[in-house]
């Protein structure tokens, strides 16, 4: 909004004042007139009377005519006439008028003079006054003006503010939906590879549990197989310990019985094989398969027994459990990282034990 333009384009100026030159005319009067009785007064003052010359003659009385007496004639004498005390004191009186009539007209004129100063005091008072009530009512009417300009600025101001906020909230609100989507995009992501992960994890379990199935029967017939072979191989034994027996009682000629029991007993002593591991080989198998373990429950107080039988090279042929420690998955986790674990480190004579029997911890 643009401002009001000031009424004149010119800075103020007073108005113009009336009867000043009659003022002016009406002062130079009283002051020809007080000089005209200053200088009457002066002239008053410094005139002397001038002298009078009068001569006196005095008269004789008649006498009888004597003889003629011829006598020398008086001379004149010039006597200044006194001045009578009543002109002197009208002059006096009349001095004292003057000087009051000039007392009067000075104290006129002062009081004129004051009359048209305080008038032209006065006048001033008025036109200054007028001047700060025009001034006061001009700056009323700028600063209503600037008010004004200031409140329309304001408003323009708030309107602009309000038009940004909204602004603002809408591209806020874009955000907000464009971040929702973004959720629900990321979401579904997420809920699709969590169900392919799923289905995954499935199959692998299902794998899983196929392949331990198929390794628990191929250990449950490698068992059957080790144990009718050890059964085998005890008959065989115990047929051979019973024909070295007859053998050692037909050589003592049917000696006592107590020989024979002692022979039997010392030898059902004995059965170990040559190929025994040497004593520290299990913690070095336990060392090499430990990292491999997988298993990721409590394992605290679980004890599982593994027999495995091996190749000279270390490759491992099986791996059965012959101990359980009653939680199936740690027995899994056991056997499949001896499997993993492979090639098995050597012995100290530079081949793999072909049977070994090691005592896998939880803790």
């Amino acid at each position: 909004m643009k401002q009001q333009a000031p009424r004149n384009a010119y800075p103020l100026q007073p108005p113009r004042e009336r009867g000043t030159g009659r003022a002016f005319a009406l002062a130079a009067l009283m002051h020809v007139l007080l000089l005209l009785f200053l200088y009457h007064g002066i002239q008053w003052q410094n005139s002397t009377p001038a002298g009078a010359e009068a001569e006196l003659w005095t008269a004789t009385p008649e006498a009888p005519a004597p003889q003629p007496v011829v006598t020398p004639p008086t001379p004149r004498i010039k006597v200044a006439p006194t001045p009578p005390v009543r002109n002197e004191e009208a002059d006096i009186a009349l001095q004292q008028k003057k000087r009051q009539q000039e007392a009067a007209a000075r104290e006129a004129l002062l009081d004129a003079q004051r009359a048209q100063q305080l008038k032209a005091e006065q006048e001033a008072q008025a036109r200054r006054a007028q001047l700060a009530a025009q001034q006061a009512a001009m700056l009323a009417e700028q600063k209503a003006a600037q008010k004004q300009a200031e409140k329309q600025v304001e408003k323009q101001a708030e309107k602009l503010r309000q038009q940004q906020l909204a602004a603002q909230q809408k591209l806020e609100q874009q955000k907000l939906e464009q971040q929702q989507k973004l959720a629900q995009q990321k979401q579904a992501q997420l809920e699709a590879q969590q169900a392919a992960t799923k289905a995954k994890a499935e199959a692998a379990a299902k794998a899983k549990a196929e392949a331990v199935a198929s390794a628990k029967a191929e250990a449950a017939a490698a068992a059957r197989a080790k144990a009718a072979a050890a059964a085998k191989a005890n008959a065989k034994l115990d047929q051979e310990r019973r024909t070295r027996l007859a053998q050692m009682q037909g050589l003592a000629g049917g000696g006592g019985d107590s020989s024979g029991e002692g022979l039997a007993k010392s030898g059902t002593g004995s059965g170990s094989g040559g190929n025994a591991a040497s004593p520290g080989y299990p913690d070095k198998v336990r060392r090499r398969v430990k990292p491999f373990i997988t298993f990721a429950g409590d394992r605290a107080g679980l004890v599982t027994v593994v027999a495995v039988r091996c190749t000279p090279s270390g490759d491992v042929l099986s791996a059965s459990v012959t101990r359980s420690s009653g939680n199936s998955g740690w027995d899994q986790s056991v056997v499949e990282a001896i499997r993993a674990a492979v090639p098995l480190p050597p012995d100290v004579d530079g081949r793999t034990p072909p049977n070994i029997t090691i005592t896998f911890k939880g803790s």
